[in-house]
């Protein structure tokens, strides 16, 4: 899918450059979240982003991203909404991804294409007689699957919602911190243009992979911003926590700190410095493996974690191959996030300048 996202990420820095010879502040998660929204329409439904489907998106973005009753009551009482027939969400939500998926699968014949897109991977699939899923617990039977079309669409549904948002806050508070630190700004930037030129300006995986620099960037934004926080687990047996007397039962959920655990001196000094060289090889082997946990860890973490990274680096790539960002006037100093946003949101968002290199 990667062509797909670098084909966006060249419309997205057109799309700045027209925007910014207006105006050179510039609100940053707005920007980006046009990026993602883009990339994820064209990866996951091979649809391109026009002005409807935006707006429609960002109606759906407030109806997935804001807390409700609903969702607490469900999480005290699990399946608790299912006995009621109702949802978390609206039914606009699950409405317009079963109009989508059908569409999409009626355009293609019910048959993959040669786009490679996330459709394409589920008609693939679709084509095999069984579809073995995943087991929720060991004990379980084998659990064989029916690729529906109410399937798909539930697919596409949480490959937008676990995909667009959450790379969009990330890329803006990586921005944020290039701009409040322009010396790593110019070390990512030179990364960039030294690899760059290595592959005669050429963006594949490989290239990517070798920004080497810019992943610690991406990193500690993570390690500092941790997006989905906190992370829940269910214990699979009875386990007594070292050192107390107290006892996680099986079955239990256990709610996880991300922020406390990123931000504990003991596995980062001064952790308020937003720091890259923490993620360096010789600093990161010796780190215990759960100190880091944007993504969670284990056979539960994030699924969409390589495609969120590829989908961040080539915006983030794209972009300062041709402008740089520095505080304006209305660059916020200390931070405050939105109470009423499920994802780790700045409130009031987060306004820079953006300059030609």
């Amino acid at each position: 899918m990667l062509y797909l996202m670098t084909e966006r990420g060249e419309q997205f820095v057109d799309y700045v450059d027209n925007l910014r010879t207006e105006k050179s502040e510039q609100p940053i998660h707005l920007l980006v979240q046009k990026f993602t929204m883009a990339s994820i329409s064209a990866c996951a439904f091979g649809l391109d982003l026009d002005e409807d489907m935006y707006r429609t998106l960002n109606r759906i973005d407030k109806m997935i991203f804001t807390p409700t009753y609903a969702r607490e009551l469900d999480m005290m009482f699990p399946g608790i909404l299912k006995k009621f027939n109702s949802s978390l969400l609206p039914k606009y939500v699950s409405k317009f991804f079963d109009n989508l998926a059908q569409t999409v699968v009626k355009q293609r014949g019910g048959v993959p294409t040669n786009r490679k897109d996330f459709m394409d991977l589920i008609l693939a699939l679709r084509q095999q007689k069984t579809i073995e899923g995943t087991k929720k617990l060991d004990s379980e039977k084998r659990r064989i699957v029916e690729l529906t079309d109410s399937v798909i669409a539930a697919q596409a549904f949480a490959f937008y919602a676990a995909g667009y948002e959450t790379s969009a806050s990330t890329m803006t508070y990586m921005f944020y911190e290039l701009a409040k630190h322009p010396e790593i700004q110019d070390k990512v930037i030179a990364e960039i243009d030294e690899v760059l030129k290595r592959y005669n300006g050429e963006m594949n995986y490989d290239c990517l992979n070798e920004m080497t620099y810019l992943q610690q960037v991406f990193d500690e934004t993570l390690r500092k911003y941790p997006i989905v926080d906190p992370l829940q687990r269910n214990a699979q047996t009875d386990y007594v926590i070292p050192g107390t007397n107290v006892t996680v039962k099986k079955g239990q959920t256990v709610i996880v700190n991300t922020s406390g655990i990123h931000y504990d001196p003991k596995y980062y000094p001064n952790p308020e410095k937003f720091d890259p060289e923490r993620f360096s090889p010789e600093n990161e082997k010796d780190r215990h493996s759960c100190a880091y946990l944007p993504f969670g860890t284990g056979p539960r973490n994030c699924i969409g974690m390589r495609f969120a990274k590829v989908q961040s680096r080539v915006c983030v790539t794209k972009f300062l191959s041709k402008f740089r960002v520095e505080p304006s006037k209305n660059t916020p100093l200390v931070l405050e996030y939105d109470p009423m946003r499920s994802v780790l949101f700045p409130k009031g968002g987060i306004h820079l300048n953006i300059l030609y290199r």
